[in-house]
């Protein structure tokens, strides 16, 4: 049994964790809510966070150009705009399209570009730990985000580590997409549906009983393009010693999977924190579900999406490279098979304040 003391220090230690801060900033906040974890969680993201977002459209609503109606089809570049160019429609700047803005970094590939073409019966998709838990550059790093969904106009979203300020920030701008959150309070999922492409017929979250960490499974039912879809998402327990904890959320993922009829195709995808031995302890995929990176080969350029070798986010004394974030398919048996035809890593340009959008990689995937 804990005494108290030792009951504080591990919730310091676990505070830490979730927060990125150091033990001294955890003890504060926990003692100022009484020791429980969750009120401490949620004054500390809205005291860091409500700051970073009012400073940002602030900025946004100084820099605006004053743009006669005739002129809206050519703005002037604000004097904020990265050096590759944001292009903003001035007469409607809260409720700005994703479809109409240029990316801020130009040097990624995509063969989708910037069009919505409702007449493309691939599946798009990018799942993404945006790690809004880190407050450096936190605005810039979310304008970052929103040019990549510009960029590539993914038909699914799948967001891990959002906080409240940074999902209003990206709402606000994607008025294309449906957004979905994991949870109100502290740091959780979201799920983004293309208006014009996907419909939403339900959504859910799962909660896992003995998390730790505020993590759950985020899922919507769906239809695309007419087809039946179930869309899942997740951000799996973190960190080596938590093994036991993040396999037995993975079970429940599995178990949701299977639960789901066969004539619908299911897609899972997030920041898993799993390691290939932890998989083969649960007893391997499900029967039917593949992993999307292995199937489509093993492709050594992105197998990586945790990887402090390249990325400069978080000032490590070691290098790490591993496969946490992950796709899963399972395709409808019944009908037209859903099968993965494209991935590649997004977000490996640095932003014009240095850093990249996150601390990982994010994946998109095209399927037929």
């Amino acid at each position: 049994m804990e005494d108290l003391e030792q009951t504080r220090l591990r919730l310091c230690d676990e505070f830490a964790t979730i927060t990125g801060s150091d033990s001294a900033v955890a003890q504060c906040y926990l003692a100022e809510n009484d020791w429980d974890m969750e009120r401490a969680l949620n004054s500390f993201f809205e005291a860091d966070m409500e700051s970073v977002f009012d400073v940002e459209d602030k900025e946004e609503e100084r820099n605006r150009p004053l743009c006669k109606r005739k002129e809206v089809d050519h703005p002037e570049k604000t004097d904020d705009a990265p050096e590759t160019k944001r292009r903003m429609n001035p007469q409607n700047v809260h409720c700005i399209d994703l479809t109409e803005e240029e990316p801020a970094c130009s040097s990624s590939t995509s063969s989708k570009g910037n069009e919505d073409d409702e007449g493309d019966s691939k599946l798009s998709l990018i799942s993404w730990n945006v790690d809004g838990l880190d407050t450096l550059s936190l605005a810039e790093r979310a304008r970052g985000l929103c040019s990549y969904l510009a960029l590539y106009t993914p038909d699914v979203v799948f967001l891990q580590e959002l906080i409240p300020s940074y999902a209003q920030y990206v709402k606000k701008r994607a008025v294309s997409y449906l957004f979905i959150e994991g949870n109100e309070d502290g740091y959780f999922t979201g799920l983004m549906l293309k208006k014009s492409r996907v419909k939403l017929q339900k959504s859910e979250i799962i909660s896992y009983a003995t998390t730790q960490m505020m993590r759950n499974l985020l899922c919507a039912q769906v239809t695309f393009l007419g087809k039946e879809l179930y869309l899942m998402t997740s951000h799996l327990e973190s960190c080596k010693d938590q093994a036991t904890e993040r396999m037995k959320q993975l079970g429940m993922v599995f178990q949701k999977i299977k639960e789901v009829p066969d004539n619908v195709t299911v897609i899972f995808g997030g920041d898993t924190n799993l390691r290939d031995s932890e998989v083969a302890k649960v007893g391997g995929l499900p029967a039917g579900v593949i992993d999307v990176w292995e199937e489509l080969g093993k492709q050594e350029h992105c197998r990586y999406t945790w990887d402090t070798k390249t990325n400069s986010n978080k000032t490590v004394p070691y290098v790490s490279r591993c496969r946490f974030d992950r796709i899963y398919l399972r395709p409808a048996k019944a009908g037209p098979r859903m099968a993965p035809e494209h991935m590649a890593l997004v977000g490996m340009e640095k932003l014009d304040c240095g850093r990249y959008t996150s601390d990982h990689w994010g994946i998109y995937c095209t399927f037929t």
